[in-house]
């Protein structure tokens, strides 16, 4: 804790998933954190501390207004913030966390978006000691977290680690998130205006740290195909590309102890036999159709009007059934017959009521000063590790077991 006003501002509350990580917080924050709600409206500030019974304080802040944000950072230890599409809206929360030595987490999973970041705020939360971590939701903690805790695990097993692992969604259920496909959408419109964007998403090194941007050839899984080591047949996962440039920078923050080499991997698995090959062909085929209609402006606006908008999304009943289900496999660097399996799974819809309990442990995680890094854009796995691990399991409904 700090002599700042707070020590933790939800920033966003009044929105979907606001709303839910505000109801998380409140039912499982200590009752000595002093935490905040903020928003652009108090009006909805106020409908929503009364619909989820918070009795905390409200800050408004918005994000087309520079000073209220640099007074919001400046009054809390963190910020988390669920404003998204944040390439359109993050950019100053993120400036005005940095400058004031704030903490700072949100759910982006837009890659544009975060090498931005990095590049232009990187050296100065290094001097202010500000902890930027991007991606503390389903993308991309299952994946980041999931690799490191199989790393771990083949570390306490047989001493080295691994260099390389496969990742791939066994099972998933949850509904359309509106304000994941608005990001997708913004990402699909500043890629076909611009090339250099183009060039960052192809990059499977995009995310690294300076200097590091460079490596063997990497390409996300396009193809339908037979995984042994994952038993099954496997199809190309639309969240590979954030996902994977997440668990290296990782690895790469960490001093690459997987080796510089070290590769990741991640598809969607689509059964076994002839029925499981043709999921996966109609998976391949689908996603290459559906990406290159999208990447027409036309067509890309005509999608728009049918699919959900930011800030909608499930019902509760629906959000509780939802759940994923996602095995690593880690290959022994030596002997293939001491690989490490791992199992991740989440108990609620992935994109909403598991994301809202991941992002507030993160929040939670950095309030508590569980974090021992220094200032930087870091990822969830380099920059919480163990500490979020445990809070994971003990408190967002996520499991990590060894096969």
């Amino acid at each position: 804790m700090t002599d700042r006003e707070h020590d933790l501002i939800l920033y966003g509350a009044t929105g979907f998933t606001g709303r839910l990580v505000a109801e998380h917080l409140l039912a499982n924050a200590p009752a000595d954190l002093r935490w905040a709600m903020a928003g652009r409206s108090l009006d909805k500030l106020k409908r929503v501390a009364d619909q989820v019974g918070a009795d905390v304080p409200l800050v408004v802040a918005d994000s087309q207004d520079a000073a209220s944000l640099r007074s919001m950072a400046g009054s809390t230890t963190v910020v988390c913030t669920t404003v998204g599409p944040y390439a359109t809206f993050g950019s100053d929360v993120v400036a005005a966390c940095v400058e004031a030595g704030t903490d700072y987490c949100d759910l982006t999973g837009e890659v544009q978006w975060i090498r931005r970041m990095i590049d232009a705020h990187q050296h100065r939360a290094e001097e202010t000691g500000a902890r930027i971590v991007h991606t503390c939701g389903f993308d991309s903690i299952p994946s980041d977290m999931g690799v490191w805790f199989a790393q771990q695990q083949m570390h306490e097993l047989h001493g080295v680690y691994s260099p390389r692992v496969k990742g791939g969604v066994k099972a998933a259920r949850g509904g359309a998130s509106g304000g994941t496909i608005d990001s997708l959408l913004n990402v699909m419109d500043e890629a076909s205006s611009d090339p250099a964007v183009r060039k960052v998403l192809f990059d499977p090194y995009a995310l690294q740290p300076e200097g590091q941007r460079s490596g063997p050839r990497r390409t996300d899984a396009v193809n339908p195909s037979h995984d042994d080591d994952l038993d099954a047949w496997t199809g190309p996962w639309v969240m590979a590309a954030i996902n994977t440039r997440v668990v290296r920078r990782t690895n790469a923050l960490l001093g690459n102890p997987w080796g510089t080499d070290f590769d990741y991997t991640e598809t969607l698995m689509t059964g076994h036999g002839p029925l499981g090959a043709a999921k996966a062909g109609l998976l391949a085929g689908g996603m290459g159709v559906g990406l290159a209609a999208m990447a027409v402006p036309p067509l890309r606006r005509l999608a728009q009007r049918f699919l959900p908008a930011a800030g909608e999304g499930p019902d509760a009943e629906a959000r509780d059934k939802g759940f994923f289900d996602i095995r690593f496999h880690a290959a022994h660097p030596t002997d293939r017959n001491l690989d490490v399996r791992v199992k991740v799974t989440g108990d609620r819809d992935p994109g909403y009521g598991s994301t809202a309990k991941m992002l507030g442990q993160s929040a939670l995680c950095l309030a508590a000063g569980e974090s021992t890094v220094g200032g930087g854009h870091w990822t969830p796995a380099s920059a919480m590790g163990q500490a979020l691990l445990d809070r994971l399991r003990s408190d967002a409904g996520l499991t990590f077991e060894l096969l």
